[in-house]
């Protein structure tokens, strides 16, 4: 998708440096190539798409069991004692009972 909007929008910015005025239906034949690749580009974007909802409806009818349920996790969201004390830190708030 990034390649794809980039080739869209990115010959649409030269376009416009070469005074072609935005939502024109027909290009001088000059311009062909840059037209050409800018629809290109939204085409690529448009199969992008596509294969999102594509991953999305097959993720939702098969439903595969969750991988690593068991993985223990190191970040502050499962700390036994948030929100923390105020002024307090790690090393003297987490050993300690309460």
């Amino acid at each position: 998708m990034f390649v794809a909007v980039n080739l869209t929008f990115f010959p649409q910015h030269f376009l416009g440096l070469s005074g072609i005025p935005r939502r024109y239906s027909d290009y001088p034949d000059s311009y062909f190539k840059w037209n050409q690749l800018s629809s290109y580009g939204s085409l690529i974007s448009v199969f992008g798409v596509l294969l999102f909802v594509f991953i999305l409806w097959e993720a939702f009818l098969v439903q595969r069991s969750v991988s690593f349920i068991d993985a223990s996790s190191y970040s502050r969201e499962w700390e036994p004692y948030l929100p923390p004390d105020f002024h307090g830190n790690l090393e003297t708030t987490v050993g300690l009972s309460k």
